[in-house]
This record gives structure tokens, sequence and C-alpha cells, in this order.
């Protein structure tokens, strides 16, 4: 660590947060109407917006709008608006098993994200204390598991559509950077036969066109043995496959809770962690504010603090 990086403290003076939810969509054709939570800081203007997409789990709520405690509270304490969509595959909603998409609404999922960006200024509406208070030229997309799939497919990840073999593409331009937090990775023989045969759209990944500016963090001890038979190195795929720019935080001893991001004393996190939830909740914050304001040192300045020296959490590398 550098003697700059250990006295500068990037993320000093949190603010307070206001978060708000539901904040309720109507899109036509959807199974249900979209709700969100949508949490600020209090004070400021210029806000960057993150869209955050839920993973799966055994949990009712915590794939839902309800969830990501740790990350979006920080986040939104540091300077970032934070929209969390309850997407259709969440447990919360019970929708019926034969729902067109059903169970993980891939295409759904990342749809959400573009009606979220179509009606931005409808969100700020709904929520009085943001109104004007948004950029909208900034946004970044973040997802954790399943979520850092449908992130992925936003930065231009394409698959091809099992039921009618066509390659889609759902990228987003508006948005212009993201983060991946334990996202799957190559499909065919990478995946179990479970996955493989319950899960088609998980076969094709494409992640030679995601070009967007991404973090990719993934567990060395993130062995998903339900998802895929080729271990932790599986949950790199989406950096190592893809082109620059990009960077890749591997976390020493993190399992696929990465210590605890999707909520406080969470029973089915396997590995918690309070510091290396620090960790993603800074170098994520970092890395994000460096890319949507070119000139910011706040990723450098993390890398030194938390992946330098005998006492790092983790290593990076880019491209």
């Amino acid at each position: 660590m550098s003697e700059t990086a250990s006295r500068i403290d990037t993320f000093k003076e949190p603010r307070p947060v206001l978060s708000v939810s539901p904040v309720v969509l109507s899109v036509p054709g959807r199974a249900v109407d979209l709700e969100m939570r949508v949490s600020a800081p209090l004070t400021g203007s210029d806000l960057p917006v993150i869209l955050l997409s839920h993973g799966q789990g055994h949990s009712h709520h915590l794939s839902s709008l309800n969830g990501y405690a740790p990350l979006v509270n920080f986040w939104a304490a540091h300077g970032f608006a934070v929209i969390q969509p309850t997407h259709l595959s969440s447990t919360e909603l019970k929708l019926d098993p034969a729902t067109p998409g059903a169970p993980m609404y891939w295409r759904s999922r990342a749809e959400d994200m573009r009606h979220i960006l179509d009606r931005l200024d409808a969100i700020e509406a709904a929520v009085p204390t943001l109104r004007g208070r948004l950029d909208h030229g900034r946004v970044a997309v973040a997802g954790h598991s399943m979520g850092g799939h449908t992130a992925s497919l936003l930065l231009g990840a394409r698959l091809t559509d099992p039921d009618d073999g066509r390659e889609v593409n759902l990228a987003e331009p508006r948005i212009k950077a993201g983060v991946l937090l334990a996202a799957p990775g190559a499909g065919g023989d990478a995946l179990t036969r479970p996955m493989a045969e319950n899960f088609p759209f998980l076969l094709t990944p494409d992640f030679s066109t995601m070009t967007s500016p991404a973090l990719v963090v993934a567990g060395d001890k993130d062995a998903s043995a339900h998802l895929t038979v080729r271990g932790p190195d599986w949950h790199a795929d989406p950096y190592v496959l893809s082109p620059g720019p990009k960077s890749l935080l591997t976390l020493f001893e993190a399992e696929h809770g990465l210590g605890g991001i999707s909520g406080y004393d969470v029973a089915e996190t396997t590995d918690e962690n309070p510091e290396r939830v620090s960790a993603v909740q800074r170098l994520t914050l970092a890395y994000l504010r460096t890319e949507l304001h070119p000139g910011d040192a706040a990723w450098q300045t993390e890398c030194d603090r938390l992946t330098t020296g005998p006492a790092a959490l983790g290593r990076v590398e880019s491209k």
C-alpha cells in the first residue's frame, strides 16, 4: 500500500440516505407492474445512477428490491442514486411457472432496465426529493450472480435464444460501465448437466461482443458446483473472454456471496466476512466513480489500499 493511499480516505463523510419503495411503473405486457426501490443521498445534484440487478437464492426477499442493502446503502451514501427493480424471477412474486419466460426471465430482466432508463423522469417525479438531481448521462449497471448475467447482456454480451435459435443483442448504449459480481461464465461443457438441461440460455453466452467497460468480481473459492464443472475460474470468464477495457478483481477466500453482499446477516452466506464486504463496497464504487468521472483517482487509490501488500484482500488485473 502506498503512503498516499494509507493517508487518504476516498469515501469519507458519508451522507444520509433516502430510500423509497415501492416506486411502480406500469409496463404493458409485463406479468406484473415493475416495482423498484430508489435510494440516494439526501443532498447533492448530478447524481450518477446505478441500476442493480439482483440474483436468485433461497431467501424470499433478497432476490427483489429489498436485497443488497450492504452495497446499496454504501453506494448511495457516497453520491450515487441506486435503482433496484424486482425482476419477474424474484421468489417474492411467486408467479405461475407457466408464465412466459419462467423461471429465470433472462430477457425480461434486461428489458426491465431499459424500461427504467426510458422513464427516469417519471421515477424522479415519483420521488419528489430526487426531481432534477439525477445525471441521466452517467449510468452504470451492477448485478450479482444471475444479475451479473443480466448486466453482461446490457453491456454487450450476446446469446442464442434457445426457443428460436436467433442471436440476441440487448446491449444498452445509455449504460456507460458495469460491475459483474460472481457472474456466470462460459456455457457448453462448462455447465453442469442439470443447468444445461433446465436453463439452456446459459449454454451460449458470447462475451466477445461485451465491449463496454466493466469490473468483473470473482471469489477464488466460488466453486458454484451446482452451476459449473470448471470451479472458481469460471466466474472470471466475462473478463477473460471479453475485449477491454476490463478489470478483474479476484477476492481471496471468497465464495459466491462475496462475504455477504446480498444482505446483512444472511444465513445463506457461506463466507460471511465484513472486511470482504467492505472491500467490495469500496472497490466497486471506486471503479464506477473513475469510469463515470475520468480523472477521478478513486480506483487506483482503493486498489493500492486493498489489493497490494501482505494484507491484500484480493488482486486486480486489467486490460
